[in-house]
């Protein structure tokens, strides 16, 4: 079901809401002039790509493409419709929103709503909370937390709450609440049973909420309290909730980390909860998986830099050593940290305190120097040949990462090249050899991911009439006082392109009221996110070549050339093939203009 809004609603919520602000939750941004830079979320941007105009209150990335305003950068940011992306921001500013209208589309799907999902770990939430402050139901659940040593306080501040030892407590009171089963399922709340129905997927466990970075529950952790179970399970993969993508705490962690520049990254949701509840307030977690590329690229938006702490034992060892060949790839500045005697972050802050465990991290170690020990220790560790040779391919494979991402110049290169040889036994040429043969390898995969990557960019259809349409929209986008005379001889149905039409809707509609229709205004009544990025891409391009009545005038005798050939054709079709006099009085009846390429007119 598709919702329509007022403009003036809209236009309430624009002005109440600052474009830098609400991508400055997203991402961190740093000032260059007059604008706004960041590293683009909408695709793997390794430079800040992405400019935001606080004067014009719109974005765009010079790298992928996108752009628009700031209901277009949430549309993009969080999948979401047009309507769903007004209703988040009018939420956030506290605005009441009253639709207009309600309309179906042949092109809604039945698929998940990433509202109802979100609705539905909300109410979930209360309900667990509900459970775990119940005298008697929550007695367990509380005892535990307290043996945790987690505050009161923390636990409220943190959400916390209890699945019942039940199979359908959830299914019951949504049932009263009126809930119905499919957004159970679409949140990943319940399991689908073989013979039909639905049973509680979280029981008898002490319940994580899961927030993204603008405070959205988007799922749910569960520790057991029963240990004959999987210690910790997660809620399944949703329209909101990616394990690999999202990390624990960060959206309470987001400030402190843009703050400091430093994001601190452990393993647990109780070492994110402690190390809060001890002033670290810069700290976040993944949930159960690996550090990942996708865990990388969020905190990048936010930190200069990333402190991975890891348990002292061997699988923290190893978990340390593939975190941060991912941190390397995506250029972020790393350091490894180790909690000692095989603690965990939460466990160490119990026994040894704040003073200790911030030594932990103020003693972080470099990317290099943590793989030099691991090279030495690996080579000291084994006489065999082929651990040794193992131990050194990995250590060059670091090296080539790092000369790749820029965190490895020629003098630390040619230091690292003389230590190795001195160890190896092998010549510098050699050595050198190795590492120019591993970053071209490097080269080849970065060339070919960005083939693949999903760029947000807007086709628009190519020759000469769609380009004429292009110049017209780009004119008026920048001379509105020509649209009388673009009126007189074009209307809305002559824009054969989706997208073309529907910039021209609502330019059309904002100028034939004599309304003043600057691009922030036209913003706000796009609803498609290709709209929005091209109509970005038109203003700018019809402001750098001015010149606008001339063009003009050329892109509409191409438009009029274009409606004549139709005609023609329609009316040629009801003729005979030697009906050669009729064809002479079309051809005299409707004379051809003067073509000119739209466009290519010297400014």
């Amino acid at each position: 079901m598709s919702v329509k809004f007022d403009n003036s609603i809209i236009s309430r919520i624009q002005q109440a809401t600052d474009i830098v602000d609400v991508i400055s939750e997203h991402l961190s941004l740093a000032k260059k002039g007059k604008e706004m830079v960041g590293l683009c979320p909408f695709h793997a941007d390794h430079k800040p790509s992405l400019n935001v105009n606080p004067a014009k209150q719109i974005f765009k990335c010079f790298a992928c493409g996108a752009g628009g305003d700031v209901f277009k950068f949430v549309q993009l940011r969080e999948n979401l419709g047009f309507a769903d992306a007004v209703e988040r921001l009018a939420q956030r500013a506290g605005i009441k929103l009253e639709p207009l209208r309600r309309r179906r589309k042949e092109s809604d799907k039945p698929d998940a709503d990433p509202k109802r999902v979100a609705q539905a770990n909300a109410w979930a939430q209360k309900l667990w909370q509900n459970n775990l402050y119940h005298e008697q139901q929550g007695a367990k659940a509380r005892k535990y937390i307290k043996q945790r040593q987690i505050s009161v306080e923390s636990a409220k501040e943190w959400g916390l709450g209890l699945a019942l030892d039940g199979w359908d407590d959830l299914v019951r009171q949504a049932k009263a609440a009126g809930i119905p089963p499919k957004h159970l399922l679409d949140a990943g709340l319940v399991v689908s049973k073989d013979g039909g129905g639905v049973y509680d997927k979280f029981r008898n466990r002490l319940m994580f909420p899961i927030s993204d970075v603008t405070g959205r529950l988007v799922g749910f952790g569960g520790r057991t309290l029963s240990e004959k179970e999987a210690k910790y399970m997660n809620s399944p993969a949703t329209v909101l909730f990616d394990k690999s993508t999202c990390l624990y705490g960060l959206d309470k962690a987001r400030h402190e980390i843009v703050s400091s520049g430093t994001a601190v990254v452990v393993e647990g949701y109780t070492d994110v909860i402690m190390a809060h509840q001890f002033g670290f307030r810069n700290v976040a977690a993944t949930l159960g998986t690996s550090f990942t590329t996708g865990h990388a690229r969020v905190l990048r938006r936010y930190a200069k830099r990333i402190i991975l702490v890891f348990d002292s034992d061997t699988a923290g060892m190893e978990a340390a050593n593939r975190a941060l060949e991912v941190c390397l790839t995506e250029r972020i500045d790393i350091k490894l940290a180790f909690v000692p005697e095989g603690k965990d972050p939460c466990q160490f802050l119990l026994e040894s305190g704040q003073d200790a465990f911030g030594k932990v991290i103020a003693g972080a170690v470099d990317v290099m120097e943590f793989k030099w020990q691991r090279l030495i220790d690996g080579i000291g560790a084994s006489d065999n040949l082929t651990d040794r040779r193992a131990a050194i391919e990995e250590y060059l494979r670091t090296v080539a990462v790092a000369i790749r991402s820029g965190r490895c110049d020629a003098l630390t290169k040619g230091l690292i090249v003389h230590k190795l040889s001195e160890i190896i036994g092998l010549s510098g040429n050699q050595i050198n050899r190795e590492l120019s043969r591993l970053t071209a390898q490097l080269i080849r995969s970065d060339n070919f991911a960005v083939q693949n990557q999903k760029v947000v960019s807007t086709d628009l259809p190519d020759g000469l009439f769609a380009r004429a349409q292009r110049e017209i929209l780009e004119v008026l986008l920048n001379e509105p006082k020509l649209f009388e005379s673009v009126a007189a001889k074009v209307t809305v149905e002559d824009f054969d392109d989706k997208i073309l039409r529907e910039i021209a809707e609502v330019v059309f509609e904002s100028l034939g009221k004599n309304e003043k229709a600057s691009l922030k205004t036209l913003l706000s009544r796009l609803e498609s996110v290709q709209a929005g990025s091209a109509i970005v891409d038109m203003a700018q391009a019809g402001a750098e070549k001015g010149n606008f009545k001339d063009r003009l005038e050329q892109a509409l005798n191409v438009v009029a050339d274009h409606i004549q050939d139709i005609a023609k054709s329609r009316m040629k079709s009801t003729l005979s093939d030697d009906d050669t006099e009729s064809l002479r009085k079309i051809n005299e009846i409707l004379p051809r203009t003067n073509r000119r390429n739209p466009g290519m007119m010297p400014a």
